[in-house]
């Protein structure tokens, strides 16, 4: 259930919010882009886990978001991937990525973002995912009266809308890194990549942004963290698409998931994805 006392008046006034948060993270973290010289930190050394890059750009947009929900919005918690979670007190939940994205962010290419997410205790409510280098944003609300998704980009404002994709023969898949499956996670991830008729790669939380706009039909990822797709469930479901774990379930907090454009192609990718075991 959603907060007490909150309706969809004051929902649309947390949306205001979170493009303003969006906004401001936007202009911590472009000033660093295709910088010459810019350090990454390696937040995987200590474990051994693959390369995972932390740079001074990440942790300005997050310290600049957390900033301003200090001033506007104390009571709300944040779950960020840079800070320590600050529990909420509201019942509201903001769950943020400063940079979806870092490696490409390092590697000067514009396939990362910025992803903010509201969250009532039961579901996801707004979903943003912001490129301020190529000034797209995606966004999302689920009012109680309904859903609406649109992008904002240099063309203007459309509408986000899955595009009807009948099984994986016609689907364009996506996935960040087919190296991040293992054991039978790759078994699955290959079954479907051999059916689907396009398989691209390294797009990160672009991709899923790219399937609510109508443009990729399937994404398969597992590992992740709650600030890598909560701002995706918004997203999809209101542009019309399924998002869900391997098994089906609740997919915001994270872990294995899968977003498709149409339920029958969701049916399909789930039928193999949920042999894998738990």
């Amino acid at each position: 259930m959603q907060p007490a006392g909150m309706d969809d008046t004051e929902l649309d006034q947390l949306l205001v919010l979170a493009q303003e948060l969006a906004d401001a993270a936007g202009a911590a973290a472009l000033p660093y882009f295709r910088r010459h010289g810019l350090a990454s930190d390696d937040k995987g050394a200590e474990s051994g886990a693959c390369f995972d890059p932390v740079t001074v750009a990440d942790r300005a947009a997050e310290r600049a978001i957390r900033d301003l929900l200090a001033e506007k919005r104390p009571r709300d918690g944040i779950f960020g991937e840079e800070e320590a979670h600050v529990e909420t007190r509201s019942g509201l939940t903001w769950v943020i990525d400063p940079i979806d994205g870092t490696r490409s962010f390092i590697s000067g290419v514009p396939l990362w973002g910025i992803l903010i997410a509201l969250d009532d205790g039961a579901r996801g409510r707004i979903g943003i995912f912001d490129q301020p280098y190529t000034r797209e944003r995606f966004t999302a609300i689920l009012r109680g009266s309904g859903a609406e998704g649109w992008l904002d980009s240099p063309a203007g404002r459309q509408k986000l809308q899955t595009r009807p994709c009948a099984g994986l023969a016609e689907a364009t898949l996506f996935t960040t890194d087919p190296l991040l499956f293992t054991g039978s996670e790759r078994d699955a991830f290959e079954t479907i990549r051999a059916r689907a008729r396009l398989t691209r790669y390294s797009a990160d939380g672009y991709a899923y942004a790219l399937l609510a706009a109508g443009h990729v039909d399937l994404v398969v990822e597992s590992g992740l963290e709650a600030f890598d797709v909560a701002a995706h469930v918004p997203l999809i479901t209101a542009a019309g698409g399924v998002i869900t774990g391997w098994q089906g379930e609740d997919c915001r907090w994270g872990g294995r998931v899968v977003a498709a454009g149409s339920p029958e192609l969701h049916a399909e990718a789930l039928k193999i994805l949920s042999q894998v075991p738990g």
